[in-house]
């Protein structure tokens, strides 16, 4: 049996190999070869790029385009250039330098590698340094003692800003607030439990922000309360995952729905949902969903919307979006074919009418709206075959609803529910959760018994753990 080393007969394949074991750094690496190339006479920088840009106009009419100029985005258009000029850089050097010289390029761009220095000062520029080194360097500065830490305190805001704008948010005013806030634990967190790239989304800022502030304890802010304040483990789906999902299934033609007529909008809906339903998601994500489902262990979820408006400073998303829960209890290939249609309705929800027509009055319709993912256990017990919380509801930092002159407006108020949240969310006819003004908790809306009757809760939103599905009960029940 020959056991020499698998090897190609065609030498721009071997460099292609090599530098395919360097994933991340290969970019670099080509740049280098290409400065090999030219340095060295055996092409001109300027007869290279009008090679990449004629390539790249054969590939796109091999691909059927036939007006190069007018059926391609510019985007798209710069990453057909950009694989074309790897291709051709990769077969230059194969056949003109060789894989030696490749071997010595590859050496010396591991050895230009930035580490984490223990210096007070920073070596590197934070907006365009790796992951790991900006996590590597934020940890050692907060783990100085606290007389050095004020020595590098600028360089340690500057290290969180970077994270939390990658991470989480590029509006100023969150930022604002999030840099003294989170530690570097914190965002480490929320990137390892992180799915695909781009941001976890509005709603899962607001979230992590604020546990984060109630978890301080500061004698200035008030009692310590963080012992009653917790999260569940959270994962979140980055915001570019949708446009590489809508992408992968031709959905991006429904994107301009947002400027359509509101009635149309409407009608061509649920043959949105539809077509989303029938989408597939990249390996790698669905990989990644499968080992977040292992590790929670049969436990139901809640599959919720993170876009990148909501709970968005000055703006209220609430119930514009999908939330759905999954009770989680099938084959481990049933949970996750859930979980993926649970998420595809999320996705389908960005086009949803009601939330059109609210980004429509709030001057918001031109936004690129992307959706993250928010996925967490439902917090809870089981009461025989049935999952669901205590209580459940959704709090508002203002009183809109002023039924009695005692009522501040500025100390909110609270819709409260037996069972899951979503009547606390979503207005049900003749259902109604417990209204409460946090400036007089026992000040009912209601002023007679027949009226506290009347407007009371009479059902309870469960997890059917037997039946492996969502339901709604009769409170008598």
């Amino acid at each position: 049996m020959d056991t020499r080393p698998l090897r190609s007969v065609t030498p721009a394949i071997d460099i292609y190999i090599k530098l395919a074991q360097y994933p991340i750094l290969c970019d670099k690496i080509r740049v280098m070869m290409r400065q090999e190339l030219f340095r060295r006479g055996i092409i001109d920088q300027t007869e290279f790029e009008q090679l990449v840009r004629t390539r790249a106009i054969e590939s796109q009419r091999r691909e059927g385009l036939h007006d190069p100029y007018g059926q391609e985005e510019s985007s798209i258009w710069q990453r057909r250039k950009d694989r074309v000029r790897d291709f051709l850089t990769d077969a230059y050097f194969a056949n003109n330098l060789g894989s030696g010289l490749l071997t010595q390029l590859i050496e010396a761009a591991l050895m230009d590698q930035p580490a984490p220095t223990r210096s007070v000062e920073l070596t590197f520029n934070p907006e365009i340094a790796p992951w790991e080194l900006l996590f590597r360097q934020g940890e050692i500065y907060e783990a100085m003692p606290l007389p050095e830490q004020e020595k590098v305190k600028h360089h340690l805001q500057e290290i969180k800003v970077v994270l939390i704008k990658r991470l989480i948010s590029d509006q100023l005013p969150f930022i604002g607030v999030a840099k003294n806030a989170f530690t570097i634990a914190d965002l480490r967190h929320i990137y390892r439990n992180r799915i695909g790239s781009g941001k976890i989304g509005g709603k899962a800022a607001g979230m992590l922000l604020a546990r984060r502030i109630l978890h301080q304890q500061d004698p200035e802010l008030g009692p310590d309360i963080s012992h009653w304040v917790d999260i569940p483990d959270s994962y979140f789906i980055g915001t570019e995952v949708i446009y590489d999902f809508r992408l992968m299934n031709r959905l991006d033609h429904f994107m301009n729905q947002k400027y359509r007529p509101l009635d149309e909008i409407r009608d061509m809906y649920p043959k949105i949902v539809a077509a989303h339903l029938e989408g597939e998601f990249p390996e790698n994500i669905v990989d990644q969903l499968r080992e977040v489902l292992s590790h929670l262990d049969n436990h139901p979820i809640v599959v919720r919307s993170s876009s990148l408006l909501e709970d968005s400073f000055g703006f209220s998303f609430a119930g514009k979006y999908e939330t759905i829960f999954c009770p989680n209890q099938g084959t481990p290939e049933e949970n996750l074919a859930h979980l993926l249609n649970a998420i595809r309705r999320v996705y389908a929800s960005t086009l949803n009418p009601d939330a059109i027509l609210y980004r429509r009055k709030n001057g918001m319709i031109d936004y690129d709206e992307r959706m993250a993912v928010l996925i967490q256990p439902v917090q809870g017990h089981r009461n025989g075959r049935y999952f669901f919380p205590t209580l459940a509801g959704v709090g508002f930092s203002e009183n809109p609803f002023r039924w009695h002159p005692k009522i501040r407006r500025e100390d909110g108020f609270l819709r409260l529910v037996w069972g899951l949240g979503t009547r606390a969310v979503t207005r049900v006819a003749n259902d109604y959760p417990r209204m409460i003004a946090l400036s007089h908790p026992q000040l009912r809306p209601e002023t007679d018994t027949q009226s506290i009757r009347q407007y009371s809760q009479w059902f309870i939103d469960v997890i059917d753990l037997e039946e492996n599905t969502f339901t709604s009960l009769p409170i008598q029940q």
